[in-house]
């Protein structure tokens, strides 16, 4: 594969690259204009001849993205398969791609990436904002925090288009995202969490142990999910979390490590907690036993009646029942983790 470079002005080179014949008869050719550092044309020229080398090398690995005809959805498609599936994490993957499917690509996925402006976002921001743009068939527009998640989507991959030099800047960085209000946290008071835990004690063991072990330890649903019978130390009165379960619609149920580095830990459990985990563990034995051949091995502390791990959202679904039931003020799940924060909580758990 041959290169040549020409002159384009003070420090301006245009490097140009023959990749063999089309089906035409005619030549393939690639080009790419660049600007050199060094202001002495001969220095400038070698400079030119350097970067024309790691563009034939770009071509011939297959890497060299051109930008004249790139659309933002060929862009899009690219930056998933070489950056985000390699790197992100399949949820964030999974994430994005809803995102991208549903309103970025059909609103600006035929722009030339090139050509892509912040007057595009800003118009495209507006329209979120619009009556009847939301999928799900209800009225309004999508909410702050959501319209957020757009634009730090698109700010991500503009920033990649910028680094891998596809553009020069990143539009997204010019356009101030919507300001989001912070809504404080659901949860309940130490009264509220009393009646909860009164009201476990008519409801299966596994989902007693499972929802007090959440307000005990401040654990995210999928980290409970992940934990196995390793992980607790009854003489210590600690768990470990090392690993968490997630779903997703096209992968199905997998184990994952935990959200970061720091969500790797060791939780202090109180002393009745640890105590309810020793009868779970006995009740669940003597189920395994009753189920005999047909169980599945799983060391997970919240399984299926065959061993195998609970779905991540069997608690999900269960939780605002057994609220109702209950007559007890409407929480998600996930409040649990921040009655955990508080120290009264223990004089709760220990009771």
């Amino acid at each position: 594969m041959s290169g040549s470079i020409e002159k384009r002005g003070d420090n301006s080179w245009r490097l140009i690259v023959s990749c063999g014949i089309n089906s035409e008869g005619k030549q393939i050719k690639k080009t790419k204009t660049i600007k050199t550092t060094a202001k002495i044309e001969k220095a400038s020229r070698k400079e030119a001849e350097v970067e024309l080398a790691k563009f034939v090398a770009e071509i011939e690995a297959g890497q060299y993205i051109g930008t004249k005809k790139l659309t933002f959805t060929q862009f899009v498609d690219r930056w998933l398969r070489d950056y985000a599936e390699k790197n992100l994490a399949p949820k964030t993957v999974f994430r994005y791609k809803q995102i991208l499917d549903s309103r970025i690509l059909p609103a600006m996925g035929h722009l030339k990436i090139e050509q892509i402006r912040p007057v595009h976002l800003m118009e495209f921001y507006n329209n979120l904002q619009e009556d009847g743009i939301r999928l799900d068939g209800r009225e309004g527009c999508l909410s702050e925090k959501t319209i957020l998640q757009h634009h730090r989507v698109l700010s991500s991959i503009f920033n990649d288009a910028v680094q891998w030099q596809v553009i020069t800047s990143n539009p997204a960085g010019r356009v101030k995202p919507p300001k989001v209000r912070k809504k404080q946290a659901a949860w309940y008071n130490e009264e509220q969490t009393l009646a909860l835990l009164y009201s476990l004690v008519e409801e299966p063991l596994k989902y007693r142990t499972l929802i007090t072990l959440a307000l005990a330890s401040g654990l995210r649903r999928g980290e409970l999910m992940g934990l196995e019978w390793q992980d607790i130390d009854f003489s210590q009165n600690t768990l470990v979390v090392r690993q968490a379960s997630q779903y997703l619609p096209q992968i199905g149920s997998f184990t994952k490590e935990p959200k970061n580095e720091t969500s790797k830990r060791l939780v202090t459990l109180p002393e009745s907690v640890t105590a309810l985990l020793r009868q779970y563990k006995a009740h669940q034995a003597e189920e395994r036993l009753k189920v005999g051949d047909l169980w599945q091995g799983s060391d997970r502390l919240f399984t299926t009646w065959d061993g195998q791990p609970m779905h991540v959202d069997t608690i999900t679904k269960w939780f605002p029942k057994f609220l109702r039931r209950h007559d007890l003020p409407a929480l998600p799940f996930h409040g649990l983790r921040h009655y955990s924060c508080d120290t009264s909580y223990r004089s709760g758990l220990t009771r």
